[in-house]
């Protein structure tokens, strides 16, 4: 489960980024995983109070939004999810296509604590 070591990393950019602005409390993270990403959403939730554990993150909530993996068919132009179509076009039945999103993993926001 490499989930738990990118996790650790991301704790640590997290404290860095509340050290550098003054950052003291911190409510919630929320993350975007895609899902052709290499991580597995439910093991990040599981190893992440562990990895948080003794870090100024450990009462943060996590939150995890899910970004499609879409493609664009390269015969019809069609916009279409890879994994609810099995690859294919459901407009034209290609398998010709262009990824445009679903690898990614991102720190998308940093709920900072208001005292």
């Amino acid at each position: 489960m490499h989930e738990l070591g990118v996790v650790i990393e991301v704790i640590k950019t997290v404290e860095n980024f509340a050290k550098v602005n003054g950052i003291t409390k911190i409510d919630t993270l929320v993350l975007q995983i895609g899902e052709l990403s290499s991580m597995i959403p439910r093991y990040i939730e599981a190893c992440y109070p562990a990895a948080v554990e003794g870090t100024m993150l450990q009462e943060t909530k996590l939150q995890i939004e899910i970004l499609p993996g879409n493609a664009i068919c390269r015969e019809c132009n069609k916009v279409f999810n890879l994994i609810k179509s099995n690859g294919k076009c459901p407009n034209c039945g290609s398998r010709t296509w262009e990824l445009l999103g679903g690898k990614e993993f991102m720190i998308k926001e940093i709920v900072a604590e208001v005292p």
